[in-house]
C-alpha cells in the first residue's frame, strides 16, 4: 500500500489512520527523534507501557508510544470487549512484534481491566477509553505512580473535572509525566501563530471565534447477543453520560484553542444554545447535533463557539483572533496568517502533531523534567461541560456554577457490570431541563 506523505501530516487522526494503516504509521515516524542527544545517551532502561482502551484512537497512541522511542515496551493492554483488544494488539505486533510483550496473563478483559494494567508493572499507561472512565482512571494510575498520556476529554461533568484536578496536582507533586492529547497544543503551525498572538502581536485580544463544523459519526448496529449496556458501549459517543455529548467529545479541541489563545484565563459566564435537528431517531441516543456558545471574560473580551454534526452540510474548523492590532487566521491544517501591524504567514515545517505529543512525552521521562498538561485539559474541558450545560438548560452560567456543579451524569466506576441498567436521561429541553 503507498501512502500520501501529505497523510504524515492529517489533523484528522481517525482520516489518518484509516488512509494509511498503523503499520505505516510505526514503520514511517519510528526513530525520527533525535536519540542521539546527551539526553537518552545516560537513560537507555527500558520504559514498560500499558494500554488502556484498545480502540483506534487507543491503538494509536500505543503506536505513537513505540515510534517515540525505541526502548518502549508494551506489557500489558485492558479493555471490556475482547475483540477490540485483540485487533488492537495484533495491528501493534505487525509494527513491532519484538515489542510488543503482551502474553495472554497480561490482556485484561473487564471494567477492572483498568487497574489490572496500572497493578502489572508498567511505568506508562495510556489513557484512551470513552471519556466517562478517565477521571477514575487517571486518579488510580497517579495514585500508581505511574506516568500518564492522557486523551481528550479528561471528564463528562464537574465532579470529574475536580477529580483530574486533584489527580494533576498529585502529579506534579510525584514528578510524574501527565500529557494531555489535546493535540493542537503539539501541533508546529498552531504553536508558530498562537505563540505569536500570546506575545502581543494582535494587541489586545476582544473575540475569538471557534467553528468546529463536520458529518455524523459512526454507527455499530445492535446485534443478537448484546445487551442493552453492550450496546450503549459500543456506541459511546452518542450517550452523555459516557462522551459528554459531542461538544466535549470532540469540539473540545475548538474550545482548547479558544482557551490558549486567551492565556488559559477561564470566562466569567456563558450563554448557549443548542438542539438536535436530524439526530431523532432513538439510536442517536441522547445528544445534540449542534451548539452555539458565548464565553465572556473578565475583561470584557468574547469568546464564540459553533459547532454541529450533521450529515450533508458544510465543513470548517477554524479559528479567528480579533485584537486591537490585527487579526490571526486559522483554517486548521491549511492556514495559518496574521493581518494588520504585524502580517505574517507560517512557511515552516509540517510534523504529525500526534507524534509530537508522545516524542515530548517519553522525552521529558527520560530528562527527570515530567510534562504535566493538568490545569489546561482540565480546564478546557471544563469550557465544553460548561457550553453543554448552558445549551441543555437555556440558561446563563457563571464559572463558579459551572465547576461546582455537583450533577454526575453516568454510574460510579465500581458500579460498573453487565448487569448494570442505566437508562439516559431525556433529551435536554432548554428552559426546563435543570442540570446544573
Amino acid at each position: 500500500m503507498m501512502i500520501n506523505p501529505k497523510d504524515l501530516h492529517s489533523t484528522d487522526r481517525r482520516s489518518f489512520l484509516k488512509k494509511s494503516g498503523i503499520v505505516l504509521l510505526g514503520s514511517t515516524l519510528a526513530y525520527q527523534t533525535g536519540f542521539g542527544s546527551p539526553l537518552f545517551s545516560s537513560t537507555k532502561s527500558t520504559i514498560k507501557v500499558g494500554l488502556i482502551g484498545c480502540g483506534g484512537r487507543g491503538t494509536g497512541a500505543a503506536a505513537q508510544a513505540l515510534a517515540a522511542d525505541p526502548d518502549v515496551v508494551i506489557t500489558a493492554m485492558g479493555d471490556v470487549f475482547e475483540d477490540r483488544l485483540e485487533t488492537a494488539f495484533n495491528a501493534l505486533t505487525t509494527i513491532d512484534a519484538k515489542r510488543v510483550k503482551v502474553d495472554k496473563k497480561r490482556k485484561f478483559i473487564g471494567f477492572d481491566a483498568y487497574q489490572k494494567v496500572i497493578d502489572s508493572g508498567v511505568d506508562v499507561v495510556l489513557l484512551t477509553t470513552p471519556p466517562a472512565f478517565r477521571p477514575d482512571h487517571l486518579t488510580s494510575a497517579v495514585h500508581a505512580g505511574k506516568h500518564v498520556f492522557c486523551e481528550k476529554p479528561v471528564a463528562v461533568d464537574a465532579p470529574g473535572i475536580r477529580k483530574v484536578l486533584a489527580a494533576a496536582k498529585t502529579a506534579q507533586e510525584k514528578n510524574l509525566a501527565l500529557v494531555s492529547g489535546f493535540c493542537f497544543r503539539y501541533d508546529l503551525p498552531s504553536r508558530a501563530v498562537f505563540s505569536r498572538v500570546l506575545n502581543g502581536d494582535l494587541g489586545e485580544i476582544k473575540t475569538v471565534s471557534t467553528f468546529r463544523n463536520g458529518s455524523g459519526n459512526w454507527t455499530n448496529p445492535r446485534q443478537p447477543d448484546w445487551n442493552d449496556l453492550t450496546y450503549k458501549l459500543r456506541n459511546w459517543h452518542y450517550q452523555n453520560w459516557l462522551s459528554g455529548d459531542f461538544i466535549v467529545e470532540q469540539a473540545v479541541h475548538s474550545l482548547d484553542m479558544m482557551s490558549w489563545v486567551m492565556g488559559d484565563k477561564m470566562p466569567v459566564r456563558a450563554t448557549g444554545t443548542g438542539g438536535r435537528q436530524v439526530r431523532v431517531n432513538e439510536m442517536y441516543g441522547n445528544i445534540y447535533d449542534h451548539f452555539a456558545v458565548e464565553f465572556e471574560y473578565a475583561n470584557g473580551a468574547k469568546g464564540f463557539h459553533f459547532c454541529r454534526q450533521q450529515e450533508g452540510t458544510s465543513h470548517r474548523n477554524s479559528v479567528d483572533v480579533l485584537g486591537t492590532d490585527g487579526n490571526a487566521m486559522v483554517n486548521v491544517g491549511t492556514r495559518y496568517e496574521i493581518s494588520g501591524k504585524n502580517p505574517w504567514k507560517y512557511e515552516g515545517e509540517k510534523k504529525n502533531m500526534y507524534q509530537i505529543q508522545h516524542d515530548e512525552l517519553f522525552a521529558s521521562i527520560r530528562s527527570g523534567k515530567p510534562m504535566n498538561n493538568g490545569d489546561f485539559m482540565a480546564n478546557s474541558t471544563l469550557l465544553a461541560i460548561w457550553g453543554r450545560m448552558t445549551a441543555y438548560t437555556g440558561q446563563t452560567v457563571t464559572y463558579e456554577q459551572a465547576l461546582n456543579s455537583n450533577v454526575v451524569l453516568g454510574p460510579k466506576i465500581e458500579d460498573y457490570n453487565w448487569d448494570l441498567k442505566w437508562d439516559n436521561l431525556p433529551v435536554a429541553l432548554p428552559g426546563a431541563t435543570k442540570i446544573i
